[in-house]
Parts: structure tokens; C-alpha cells; sequence
């Protein structure tokens, strides 16, 4: 897959997916040329929006998609071709390459640790590959794949912190690292569904991860802050600090279930439950919506079932139960993962689901205090329409397209001076898959 990647960015032009379970997003970019990739781009803070520019936008309804995972291949590829081409010709130019995001495959998060002796007193990238290749990884279980592998933080001696140790001094150099793992089969279904749609795949990512690179500011990430994206099939969470994500998970439920229960509560269609939840939505009931009541419509032929309204307090007592759950769910996995701990605890609400009215008074009271609203970050070129939470992934996947911080450290590991369970086999299949 790198070397695609690195075919498509001599042409100056990649195509960045975002299959989700609602919809699929696809943004064109056009890289400024062939310098844009550097050896330093790796480290700090993910400002890559000054190296591209978006040339074309499209979205479309996703098909054959469920808890964030493709279903029914053959609807996936029809929806994928579709917003294809819509964005090619927008752009007026043609696309081979694409990078996707994943949002389901059931993500787990390892923390690996590893420390060897400094040989010439001074760090070296040999012997920053050798930390790397020390850390013993456990058993991931059989049919996972590791999709993101990034040290999160180096220490020589007592020195600890250091973002990039070489040529530090020292006699002992430690490494933290963090594996994200998916299940296989599910990322294994995303290639073949891209391959039969005529285009290559450069690179897969977690949409949980760079939904977090697109909304949490660069002091969140420094301080400790936590993305959660609700999306249609499935709410991410992913937990950054220093800015290095260390930590993400996934609870398979979403928007999709709101709608369902408006739906059956309504004795509703889909379409028209997932349009009364757009435009008349929300979670704090007030005396007034009692009053405010909601033309339900349909198309049955009965004039007594077409003509049945309903009040908008009805409406938000059937939406805030499921809501209260997903929430309850993103609590228990920032329990996992030590949120507490960190010094600054942001909390940043992305995705389509992050729209409904009263979400941050809610999560606020189920979740701390310090909750917001996140919007991803503008890049140049894009629509004021595609810059809504809905596309935080789609952008936080061009942003790591410019600047991909797996590919920095992706060193040669000295494998035969290792065991067989060393990381080195997590690095050989990114290194020969990504």
C-alpha cells in the first residue's frame, strides 16, 4: 500500500473514504508537489493544511454498511462508485488511489513497553529500531491485524518524555508504545470492496483516530482529551495525550438506533423518523413542547394516519433513553482507559450524532464538566457545507494523509536478534499491508 501511496503522490492527486454507516464521504485533494514529505513531518502537531487543497467533494447515502462494517459487498460498491465519480467530476480529474477510514472491526488498544541498553552512548535510529523491535506484544488473537503502531514516548536514562530521543546521550534507552488492532476479516472485506470499485488502496486508518486529529485543538491533545464520534452504526472514542493517541475503542450503537426507536414509537417510516429526529430533535424538554406539535405526514393513502401529529416532548422522551445509553457506554470506556488520570479531561462531541440540541448538557452531566462541540478543522478548498462534525473522519484522514505519523517510525527492526513474539511481526505486516 506505500508504495500506491507514494505513485499517487507523485501525480499530486489522492482520493481520501470515509465509508460510514450512514453515509460515505469522498474529498479529492491536490498536493502542492512532490517536496511535501519530509523527514521531520512525523513529529508535532498535525499541521499539514498549507500542503493540500481540496479539488472536489461528494457524499452519498451508504449501502450495505452495519455497525460500521460492510455488509452486502455488492451495495457498498455501487455507493462507493457513485460518490466516486461524483467527486472526480467535480474535481475534473480521474483517481486511482484512496486511503479509507474504518469505523467498526471491533478496535482494541494495547499498551507495549520496551528498553534496551545504549551500545555508543549516544541514541542512533539503529538503536531506536532495536527499542521498537523489544517491546513483547501478547497474543492478539486470532484474525486481528495490527492497523496503527505508534510510540508514544521515549525516556534515556531518567529522562522521560522525549518525543524524539536521537542523538541523545545515555546508557539505557525505554520506549512506550500504543498497537490499535482490528478485526481482520472486517478490514479484509473494506480491500476487496475498494479493489472491485477499479481503484487502489494507499492506506486504511481508524476513524476514531482521525476523527480526534480533525476536532480536539492542538492544547487537547498536549493535555489530555478524549473524541468521541458519534456516528450512525457505531460511537468512537479515542483518547489522545501529547499529542499521540493513546487509547481507542469503539460501542456498537448509534444514531441509527434513535431513529429506529422513533420509528416503531412513531409507527413510522424510516426516512420520515430520521427526518423528524433532523429537524425537530433534542433532549431537554421544556414546558413549550408540550405545545409544539409535529406534522408526522406518510404516504399510506389513510387520511386519518397521514394527518397524525405528534408534540415535540413526545419526540424527545423517545430520543433521550437511547441517547442516555450510548453515553452510558462512551462512561464505561473512558473508565477503561484511565480518562480520569489525565490533567485536563476535555471531552470533544464529533460526528453526524453530535448535532442533536442538548447532547453537551447531557454529556456534561453523565460524562464531567468540560464538553464541547467539535467541528473539524477548515482546509483549503473545502465547502462550508462539508465542514460540519458529520466530516470530521473524512478530514482528519486528509490530514493524516499529509502528515502519516505511523510511516515516521517505521524503521528497519533488526529481526533476528529477537524472538519470535517481538513487535517486528506487527511491523512486518504494516510494513508489507499499509
Amino acid at each position: 500500500m506505500r508504495n500506491m501511496r507514494r505513485q499517487a503522490m507523485q501525480r499530486g492527486v489522492i482520493a481520501v473514504l470515509d465509508i460510514g454507516t450512514t453515509k460515505i464521504a469522498c474529498l479529492i485533494l491536490q498536493f502542492d508537489g512532490p517536496g511535501v514529505f519530509r523527514e521531520t513531518d512525523g513529529v508535532g502537531p498535525m499541521a499539514g493544511q498549507s500542503n493540500f487543497r481540496v479539488i472536489g467533494a461528494a457524499t452519498t447515502r451508504s449501502r450495505g454498511v452495519r455497525f460500521g462494517e460492510i455488509e452486502t459487498m455488492a451495495e457498498t460498491e455501487r455507493a462507493i462508485r457513485t460518490v466516486v465519480q461524483s467527486a472526480q467530476k467535480i474535481a475534473g480529474v480521474r483517481v486511482d488511489h484512496v486511503i479509507a477510514c474504518l469505523s467498526g472491526a471491533r478496535p482494541a488498544s494495547y499498551g507495549l513497553a520496551g528498553d534496551i541498553a545504549i551500545d555508543a552512548g549516544k541514541v542512533s535510529e539503529q538503536d531506536v529500531a532495536r527499542v521498537l523491535a523489544s517491546c513483547e506484544v501478547p497474543d492478539f488473537g486470532r484474525g486481528r491485524e495490527v492497523l496503527h503502531a505508534q510510540p508514544v514516548n521515549f525516556a534515556v536514562d531518567s529522562r522521560s518524555g522525549l518525543l524524539d530521543p536521537r542523538e541523545h546521550s545515555g546508557n539505557r534507552l525505554a520506549c512506550d508504545m500504543h498497537v490499535l488492532t482490528i478485526d481482520g476479516d472486517a478490514a479484509g472485506n473494506l480491500v476487496s470492496c475498494i479493489q472491485r470499485c477499479d481503484l487502489e488502496l494507499a492506506g486504511v486508518a481508524s476513524a476514531s483516530y482521525v476523527s480526534g486529529l480533525a476536532s480536539l485543538v492542538e492544547d487537547e491533545q498536549e493535555l489530555g482529551g478524549a473524541c468521541i464520534d458519534l456516528g450512525g452504526g457505531v460511537t468512537g472514542v479515542s483518547v489522545f495525550i501529547r499529542k499521540h493517541m493513546i487509547f481507542a475503542d469503539a460501542a456498537r450503537i448509534g444514531g441509527d438506533l434513535i431513529t429506529m426507536d422513533i420509528a416503531k414509537g412513531l409507527r413510522t417510516s424510516h426516512a420520515t423518523a430520521e427526518r423528524i429526529k433532523t429537524l425537530h430533535g433534542g433532549l431537554e424538554a421544556t414546558g413549550r413542547d408540550d405545545r409544539e406539535m409535529i406534522e408526522l405526514g406518510g404516504d399510506t393513502g389513510d387520511w386519518e394516519t397521514d394527518r397524525r401529529s405528534v408534540s415535540r416532548a413526545d419526540l424527545i422522551g423517545i430520543m433521550r433513553p437511547r441517547v442516555e445509553e450510548i453515553l452510558e457506554q462512551v462512561r464505561d470506556i473512558l473508565d477503561a482507559a484511565g480518562f480520569d488520570y489525565l490533567p485536563s479531561r476535555q471531552i470533544v462531541l464529533t460526528g453526524g450524532g453530535s448535532q442533536i440540541p442538548g447532547l453537551d448538557a447531557l454529556a456534561a452531566r453523565m460524562l464531567g464538566q468540560n464538553v464541547r462541540i467539535g467541528r473539524p478543522l477548515r482546509i483549503q478548498g473545502l465547502a462550508h457545507s462539508a465542514t460540519a462534525p458529520g466530516f470530521a473522519s473524512a478530514i482528519g484522514l486528509a490530514l493524516l494523509t499529509a502528515h502519516p505519523q505511523d510511516e515516521w517510525w517505521d524503521f528497519e527492526m533488526p529481526a533476528e536478534k529477537y524472538p519470535a513474539r517481538s513487535l517486528r511481526r506487527a511491523y512486518r505486516w504494516f510494513r508489507n499491508n499499509w
